[in-house]
């Protein structure tokens, strides 16, 4: 069994590492497009055209199915990749995770990026999912690059300044860019408030694994002996894992787990 995830950079990794947890023996194929990132300032025409250009790269191993492990890709290109690959491959897109936030009662914040954050899309999300609950969108400019580069000191600082326009009273927060799963524990650090009740995050990595497997029919839980392989695919060329991949657990995950050191 292969699955593929497709996505700008390396934030992929959580979803990733969710299958790699769910299906250990999983072939997983990881196809970026490290030369276009980022993509969120894009033209949607432009993302949909690099989403079926790396998603072809991928399809190329003849995968069971198609992770959009992107909110971007999936806003803009979802379509066309389910109108090229599909019935024969399932393509599962990401979303932020309003639905599961907005069940807790609130008030819910969504840290996205600045152009997801006045996206008409993530305030359908919101309208659909989230009524009678209080919901801030919160852009944080810098993240997703600095998290795709492993810069500390960069993370840090956008973390802080986007905690810094998060109501207090927030008890749950959206992690709507899948490179924030990266660095989830940070973010639930830097709004923790000493007293209060743990923070809850959501993000869509766990939710997106399991759906891709339903969508082929296989369970989870194999053999705990079972290995996987892993593929890496940037901007079409097999290569190594990029060198930021090791600084987070779940980039480790994957790598690990497939017999590969980042």
């Amino acid at each position: 069994m292969r699955i593929a995830l497709m996505d700008a950079g390396i934030g992929l990794l959580p979803t990733a590492a969710a299958v790699r947890r769910l299906r250990p023996d999983a072939g997983l194929v990881l196809s970026s497009d490290p030369d276009g990132m980022p993509w969120g300032p894009r033209a949607p025409e432009d993302i949909t055209a690099r989403s079926l250009t790396i998603a072809e790269a991928a399809a190329a191993y003849r995968p069971h199915a198609l992770i959009v492990a992107c909110n971007t890709a999936t806003l803009h290109a979802l379509p066309a990749l389910r109108a090229r690959f599909e019935p024969g491959t399932p393509v599962i897109g990401t979303v932020p995770a309003v639905k599961p936030a907005a069940a807790s009662g609130g008030p819910v914040a969504v840290w996205a990026t600045p152009a997801a954050s006045s996206s008409p899309q993530l305030h359908c999300l919101i309208r659909k999912f989230a009524q009678g609950v209080r919901v801030t969108t919160v852009p944080s400019p810098g993240l997703s690059d600095a998290v795709e580069r492993a810069d500390e000191a960069a993370v840090e600082g956008a973390i802080a300044s986007a905690a810094e326009r998060t109501p207090d009273d927030v008890r749950a927060v959206v992690l709507g860019c899948t490179h924030y799963e990266l660095v989830a524990d940070r973010v639930r650090a830097a709004l923790q408030r000493p007293g209060e009740p743990p923070l809850a995050l959501h993000g869509p990595a766990d939710a997106v694994a399991a759906q891709a497997l339903r969508r082929i029919g296989v369970r989870s839980a194999p053999p705990v002996t079972a290995r996987g392989t892993l593929t890496v695919l940037l901007n079409g060329r097999e290569a190594s894992l990029p060198s930021a991949v090791s600084a987070y657990a779940e980039g480790r995950t994957v790598a690990m787990v497939a017999g590969v050191r980042p």
